[in-house]
């Protein structure tokens, strides 16, 4: 059965005090459809300037964006969450920010392709994803073929996506779809990511959650696809 998120008629639904609050930082947040009305159009009509595109699926608490948009200047990032009350926390961070070259969206991951025009997005982020670790929600995990289909669609030609995650079930889950894939190639895959991949650039860096992982001896693991459009 096809999710709804990833059909074109989908409407977001909900009664969350914190969508109306999220309005207060209008100047660099979009909520549901409303950034999909930008689909083609981010570095023109949005950042208003031409450079690499850095979307992050699932900020989370946004450590990772906050850092690296203010280590990289030079990108136009968009972070994206699902959750109301962390989206407005992370936002009130954001606000500090004294660059402009990110803007939040509070939206679904499954909405990857009515955000961005094929080929549109250079690099796909996707960190610590909640794992939905109950057999009986594994379905309701992101990380599925139709998902890897929208993230294929919206990349560039050898655009990249990286992947981290603590979780070993997940982790074993996603080797399981990137098995029946051909969209993408598999340039990096570890499962000790600080001992077998120190110099990859998915160890440049360490959210708060991970180092917390790390303290309890959980290894983390990881991916870097490689879009394959244009070379079939």
């Amino acid at each position: 059965m096809v999710d709804h998120a990833y059909l074109e008629n989908f409407k977001y639904k909900h009664r969350n005090p914190y969508h109306e609050k999220l309005t207060e930082f209008s100047e660099f947040v979009m909520r549901d459809e409303e950034a999909e009305v930008h689909k083609g159009k981010w570095n023109s009509d949005v950042f208003k300037r031409d450079a690499r595109l850095v979307v992050e699926v699932g900020t989370g608490y946004g450590h990772f964006m906050r850092e690296y948009c203010e280590n990289n200047p030079d990108v136009n990032f968009v972070g994206m969450d699902y959750r109301f009350k962390r989206s407005y926390e992370l936002c009130k961070k954001l606000e500090r920010l004294k660059i402009d070259n990110y803007r939040y969206l509070r939206a679904k991951g499954e909405r990857i392709s009515f955000l961005f025009e094929d080929g549109e997005v250079d690099t796909l982020l996707y960190f610590f994803p909640d794992p939905w670790p109950k057999k009986r929600h594994n379905k309701k995990r992101l990380f599925q073929a139709p998902f890897l289909q929208s993230a294929y669609q919206v990349l560039k030609p050898g655009g990249r996506m990286f992947i981290k995650t603590d979780h070993d079930a997940y982790y074993e889950w996603m080797c399981e779809v990137l098995k029946d894939q051909d969209q993408f190639t598999i340039s990096m895959q570890t499962a000790d990511l600080w001992n077998e991949q120190q110099d990859h650039f998915l160890a440049s860096f360490q959210t708060k959650f991970e180092k917390i992982f790390l303290k309890q001896g959980i290894n983390i693991k990881g991916f870097e696809l490689i879009s394959k459009k244009g070379s079939h």
